[in-house]
């Protein structure tokens, strides 16, 4: 995959082939009950690999197993847990989310817990899901920080922003990069098999993609990483 900065243009990037995969991975969705981590599961299982589903709960998600998806007990904020689930993998996703704890304290407790339980582990490659709103519009200017941002919307994104501080201070065991998509994420919308990339910026045009071309950009990631260490926007 190609990718932007501030002083490029985008480009438009076809998804690799679902059956170009070198050879089956292991991946370990932690959040893969949520409707991205079940579009990130099934990309998964398409291209062939095996997954292990960590949820909170197994028993809410009864049909979320299949021959190629293990269901598992897990916890995205605790690093034992973390280990405990991912030991064995070649890489992990984190699409986990909690409405009902403070956005920062859990998004950098899932990011220590991540960084720490995987590194345990032994996973070189992680992978999370971010948000649009920490983005940048203009050099140094994120969409949460103009001024008639919402304040309620700017507390939750200001989880993502100490996640992603959270992050860039782990040491070099666990290559990570934090995938963001558009305000618009569409559950309902097809898998078109093409998305555009920028670093770290809003990409120009309209703020969409379907959840299916989300987790191709995830997948993409993972066969063959082509980014680390910073925030990748996705849109269609």
């Amino acid at each position: 995959m190609t990718s932007t900065n501030a002083n490029s243009a985008p480009s438009v990037n076809p998804a690799r082939s679902t059956d170009s995969t070198d050879s089956p991975k292991r991946i370990a969705v932690f959040g893969a009950g949520g409707r991205v981590g079940r579009a990130v599961v099934a990309e998964a299982v398409a291209r062939g690999h095996l997954v292990t589903a960590v949820v909170r709960d197994p028993a809410k998600y009864p049909g979320l197993g299949s021959d190629a998806v293990t269901v598992v007990r897990g916890d995205a904020t605790d690093a034992a847990s973390v280990a405990a689930a991912a030991v064995g993998h070649d890489a992990a996703v984190n699409a986990s989310v909690r409405l009902d704890v403070p956005s920062e304290e859990y998004f950098v407790s899932a990011a220590e817990a991540m960084t720490g339980g995987l590194a345990a582990a032994g996973v070189g490659r992680l992978v999370v899901l971010g948000i649009a709103t920490t983005l940048e519009t203009a050099p140094g200017v994120r969409i949460m920080d103009a001024p008639e941002f919402p304040e309620q919307y700017r507390v939750f994104s200001q989880g993502h922003v100490a996640e992603f501080a959270t992050l860039s201070a782990a040491g070099p065991e666990l290559d990570w990069l934090m995938v963001v998509p558009p305000l618009d994420l569409d559950a309902e919308g097809p898998r078109t098999g093409r998305y555009r990339t920028a670093v770290g910026t809003v990409l120009d045009g309209p703020g969409h993609i379907s959840h299916p071309d989300l987790a191709l950009a995830v997948l993409d990631e993972i066969d063959k990483p082509g980014h680390t260490r910073v925030q990748l926007a996705v849109a269609d």
